[in-house]
């Protein structure tokens, strides 16, 4: 039996596949959904589409790989046509959370390089105001426990509480990212401000980058049992 939040995901990177224009320059995104699109895209790179991918993460990098999909880097394709990749959480203005794969700096380095950013997600990740799920905040390891109080500060500054934690792996060490930077997880439950949240965290020296995608996606592309749905502009 196929898990229907699973099914909803291949319905919407099946969606977003469909903006894929030959000889396109793609930002190709890291998470569960991002992993449907790669595939999708995987089977039309071999029928014949000629595009070129600058993965996210080296997880995606692998995938993308094992599929042919011929890749690249920013430092060679510096400007990229469309990005796809998930989130884990979005708001009516396209706001996003995103970071629950450890991915976020990169992620945003890719959005910010392409033309259009295009969200591709199930119906669950879909909330009023963000926060639900632990925004992650990509740090040196150099200081950590004072980058995790101005972290708090910060919150609490802005009007969120809640717990902010060192992440770590199923083994108990500290989770290093492909960067080479640790993640801390702000489980605040509620951001009233996003915007005001976002300022406050890109002034902590120790903080490379936070999870809160603010004026970057164009568009989501959303399933569920009902079908998809798109909020924003594809185009």
């Amino acid at each position: 039996m196929i898990d229907p939040a699973e099914a909803a995901k291949r319905l919407a990177a099946a969606r977003a596949v469909d903006l894929v224009m030959p000889g396109m320059r793609l930002g190709l995104g890291t998470g569960s959904t991002a992993a449907h699109f790669v595939a999708l895209l995987g089977e039309r790179v071999a029928h014949g589409l000629k595009v070129i991918g600058v993965p996210t993460s080296e997880r995606t990098r692998e995938q993308a790989h094992a599929l042919n999909i011929p890749l690249s880097t920013l430092d060679e394709t510096p400007e990229l046509d469309l990005t796809i990749d998930g989130a884990d959480e979005f708001d009516p203005q396209l706001r996003l959370i995103k970071g629950g794969g450890a991915a976020l700096l990169r992620e945003k380095i890719v959005a910010a390089a392409s033309t259009r950013m295009v969200v591709v997600t199930d119906r669950s990740k879909q909330v009023a105001t963000l926060g639900r799920f632990p925004l992650p905040v990509e740090v040196d390891r150099f200081g950590l426990e004072s980058s995790r109080r101005h972290v708090i500060a910060a919150g609490q500054a802005t009007g969120c509480a809640g717990t902010v934690t060192l992440r770590k792996t199923s083994d108990g060490h500290v989770l290093v990212t492909d960067g080479g930077h640790a993640i801390l997880d702000c489980a605040f439950g509620s951001i009233p401000d996003p915007d005001a949240l976002a300022r406050a965290l890109n002034a902590i020296p120790g903080v490379v980058e936070h999870g809160l995608f603010i004026g970057l996606a164009k568009a989501i592309i959303v399933a569920d049992a009902a079908g998809v749905e798109v909020i924003g502009d594809l185009t």
